[in-house]
């Protein structure tokens, strides 16, 4: 069979917490992405098999298969499905992998992956009881790890507590983390001057919501670039208050931004894009999956990088440009001390930290930036790597081909 390709891949800005797409529903703010993806790639509707989206917060509107609601708010064939991953925040890199496997496989032809994730108008935790993420693992799961004590606290612990752990495991001090986030906004906003990401984005309206009253107001004017890249500095970094630990390194400067966003990629073989007549923009190459430790919880992306490079038979520097997921920055900065990446190729447009991490969505929304800078620069190869929780990550190795 031949390979899985992407033909277009497109993303809306990343929306701030309160900010200009917090008045979105998320169906509808899918079904932008989707509509735009259809459009701009101008292939024939009837053509599309599936519609897998990535969504964390399943629960309100995001709840009920978002996945189908947003396809047909966007206005696809009645008969084209949809379903709806959780992967926690790899949820819609491992949509990519899904619809990779089903048009590899010769089950569909063409698939679009995606993901959606609200997080002004559905909080993260909003499906856990209480808000705890902690309920949701039961009293076996939790004796499993009865064990691991970890700042005082027995058992599986929230993310804020892996990524202080990861910083103690890799002697990271706050200087290098409050430094990597810093180097996150300065970059994004180089990006951003340059219009880097203009051929990515679809702007769309404002929609803000009060938060008081809970009323949305329309605006006329689009929003086309993200909201949340900081004009900050190493002593705005330097005064934040540690958000996990009292003496702790890991502060909101550096870990990633609550944000509102969606995005988009379609997936198909090579040689059904050359029948239709689309031009296919990349390869994909290698799909990995990996469980780690689920304390520890941020550390997959680590081993899932070495498989990947070891089943493609690629070492670290043959990469030309990695994504790996800003989750918290000490995620970042353990991953490159084990991999030993050129840190000039790692998130080279900013991540998470400056861009924003709409959970569900992340996963195509690092992709669809991997590719279109790929095209920029002209590099071969990128790999994409996420942290997720219960301690898992994905890894996607593509090849530009235009």
């Amino acid at each position: 069979m031949s390979a899985p390709v992407i033909v277009h891949a497109v993303r809306t800005p990343a929306g701030k917490r309160g900010g200009s797409l917090s008045g979105w529903h998320p169906v509808e703010l899918a079904a932008e992405t989707i509509a735009a993806l259809v459009a701009q790639s101008g292939i024939d509707l009837e053509r599309i098999d599936d519609v897998i989206m990535g969504c964390v917060s399943q629960v309100g509107p995001q709840s009920t298969n978002i996945a189908r609601n947003a396809a047909l708010a966007a206005g696809l064939p009645e008969t084209v499905p949809g379903t709806t991953v959780d992967r926690q925040c790899g949820s819609s890199q491992q949509a990519i992998h899904f619809a990779a496997q089903a048009v590899a496989s010769g089950a569909m032809d063409v698939v679009i992956a995606a993901g959606i994730e609200c997080m002004s108008t559905v909080p993260m935790f909003s499906n856990a009881p209480g808000g705890d993420i902690r309920a949701v693992y039961g009293d076996r799961l939790q004796a499993r790890y009865a064990e691991r004590e970890t700042y005082g606290v027995p058992g599986l612990v929230p993310q804020g507590l892996s990524a202080e752990l990861i910083v103690d495991r890799w002697g990271l001090t706050r200087e290098e983390l409050d430094a990597y986030a810093l180097q996150s906004h300065q970059r994004a906003a180089t990006a951003r001057d340059q219009g880097r990401f203009d051929r990515e984005i679809v702007p769309v309206r404002r929609k803000v919501r009060d938060r008081e009253t809970g009323e949305v107001t329309e605006h006329d004017e689009l929003l086309s670039a993200d909201e949340c890249i900081r004009a900050t500095s190493a002593e705005a970094l330097a005064g934040l208050k540690p958000s996990f630990l009292p003496e702790g390194r890991v502060t909101a400067g550096n870990a990633s931004q609550i944000v509102d966003g969606a995005a988009a990629v379609l997936i198909m073989r090579e040689d059904v894009a050359e029948r239709l007549g689309l031009a296919p923009r990349a390869a994909i190459r290698h799909m990995t999956v990996l469980g780690d430790d689920p304390v520890a919880m941020l550390t997959a992306p680590i081993p899932a990088t070495q498989r990947a490079l070891e089943r493609t038979g690629m070492t670290a520097d043959q990469i030309d440009l990695y994504e790996v997921n800003e989750a918290f920055a000490p995620v970042v900065l353990a991953w490159q001390r084990e991999i030993k990446a050129d840190m000039a190729q790692v998130n080279v447009n900013g991540g998470g930290i400056s861009l924003g991490h709409p959970l569900g969505a992340s996963g195509a929304k690092l992709m669809v930036t991997l590719l279109h800078e790929l095209e920029r620069t002209g590099g071969r190869y990128g790999l994409q790597t996420m942290c997720e929780g219960g301690g898992m990550a994905n890894a996607t190795v593509i090849e530009r081909l235009t």
